[in-house]
């Protein structure tokens, strides 16, 4: 089945047609590095990753490229805060988010260009511009102009004049309209600087992005991906840039992550209430922060809670557990091949549904589904009076290949607390009065993978560590 992509360009689903066959070019945004990274900054991490794990998965070569700001305000603050130089404190943040996507199962990029590495490109873009009519110097600044690009405002779906009614010129600037964005900032004394046409300065925030995607995947790409906040101005200024330079289609699909919110009010740093990505590491499994990013389709903003976040738990230990089952049961299987084309019929059929819901804008959520219903399916298997090894390795198989396509290992990098282990018992026990003893069973498979050995005693379960 052929790939749909939302695309944020022409707001509807389109086929998915790379420009060269069997290869992807793909450009995500990466952190301004100032600080540790929020589990917002965190989403489109693991969102993009999947989107490059699936793209793989069906058998393409993805050029992946996820750039680091690393010299602007927020950095050049920091530093003079914590008195250091920009330099130490870019470093320090981009082995920090390097740490932090990397345990959430984040594959290392194709490139991750910094701005400070791509300084010759971005003088030689803005010149271009410069010389082209697109922009101007002003008194050491440089300044875009969006009137002279002809569409701008078709990624954000605006007109001209709605942007210019809510534009203002800051103190400080010298630009002639309200509308214009700076390439080029004049160096402010004691500030880190580059020498350039225009004087020494740095670069403005947009043009960045513009010739770091051209340098490593060319004038057009494939994919261009990042979070909503980013449609206006970033993005949009990004595709005047570059296609007023290059005088042609910046990216052919753009694609956008919606927000978190927190206890169902936006995360937000004036709110105090963004969670660090780091912190959540602490307590959590990376794969249920994984999972739970996942469970929601990308475009729709996700809630946050402790709540939500122990009911993706809950709801991968089941997934788990079904695999572990089927580890089981291979000891006490045998060759033979009744009923097996059947279930492996079936073990297909979830497969296609898996990759169908993937192939319709990487649909995350359905696919989840897809894979709870494969493992119930392998509960029924494993309720037959007779099973096959080969099934059992198919449906194993299956389950493990399908996670991994989403970022997610079968086995947890999480060690039980001792109030998770006694909690599990207690439901152990209620579902056993219960004569729920399917769950009873698979809350006592899930701690033996745990290596948990229970022993029931005259005064109750007594537990340890195998």
């Amino acid at each position: 089945m052929t790939i749909t992509i939302y695309n944020t360009l022409t707001r509807d689903k389109q086929e998915f047609k790379p420009i060269e066959e069997g290869k992807v070019r793909m450009y995500v945004c990466g952190p301004t590095v100032y600080n540790y990274i929020h589990i917002g900054n965190a989403r489109p991490a693991i969102v993009f990753d999947t989107v490059r794990r699936y793209l793989e998965y069906k058998g393409y070569e993805v050029s992946y490229v996820l750039n680091f700001t690393d010299v602007d305000d927020k950095i050049i603050k920091t530093a003079n805060e914590l008195g250091e130089n920009v330099f130490d404190v870019s470093n320090r943040f981009i082995d920090a988010y390097m740490e932090d996507v990397s345990t959430l199962g984040v594959k290392k990029a194709t490139y991750n260009p910094r701005v400070t590495d791509t300084m010759e490109d971005i003088i030689q873009f803005i010149d271009d511009l410069v010389k082209k009519g697109f922009a101007y110097e002003a008194d050491g600044d440089v300044y875009f102009k969006p009137r002279a690009f002809e569409n701008y405002g078709k990624l954000s779906h605006q007109s001209i004049d709605e942007l210019r009614s809510g534009a203002r010129i800051q103190i400080g600037e010298k630009k002639d309209d309200p509308l214009d964005f700076a390439l080029w900032k004049g160096a402010k004394e004691g500030e880190i600087a580059w020498d350039s046409p225009w004087g020494k300065g740095r670069p403005g925030w947009h043009i960045e992005c513009s010739a770091m995607a051209k340098r490593y995947l060319g004038e057009t790409i494939d994919i261009h991906a990042g979070g909503q906040d980013l449609t206006f101005p970033h993005h949009e200024n990004e595709i005047a840039q570059s296609e007023a330079n290059n005088g042609k289609t910046f990216a052919n699909y753009w694609m956008h992550n919606g927000y978190i919110n927190i206890n169902n009010e936006k995360m937000s740093k004036s709110l105090g209430n963004f969670v660090l990505t780091r912190d959540l590491l602490k307590q959590h499994d990376p794969n249920v922060i994984r999972f739970f990013m996942l469970s929601v389709h990308y475009r729709h903003p996700i809630n946050f809670s402790e709540e939500l976040l122990e009911s993706a738990k809950s709801s991968l230990e089941r997934v788990r557990t079904a695999y572990h089952n089927l580890e089981h049961r291979k000891a006490s299987s045998t060759n033979l091949e009744h009923d097996t084309n059947e279930w492996l019929a079936k073990v297909d059929t979830l497969k296609k549904q898996f990759e169908a819901e993937m192939d319709d804008d990487f649909n995350t959520a359905n696919a989840i589904s897809v894979l709870f219903d494969l493992t119930k399916e392998a509960n029924v298997y494993l309720n037959s009076a007779h099973t096959a090894e080969a099934v059992i390795t198919v449906f194993q198989d299956t389950i493990k290949s399908l996670l991994e396509t989403l970022g997610i290992t079968i086995e947890s990098n999480e060690a039980l607390l001792d109030e998770d282990i006694e909690r599990l018992i207690e439901e152990r026990n209620q579902a056993r009065k219960e004569r729920n003893f399917a769950r009873a069973d698979e809350i006592r498979d899930l701690l033996k993978a745990k290596n948990i050995i229970l022993e029931d005693t005259p005064q109750g379960v007594r537990w340890k560590r195998g």
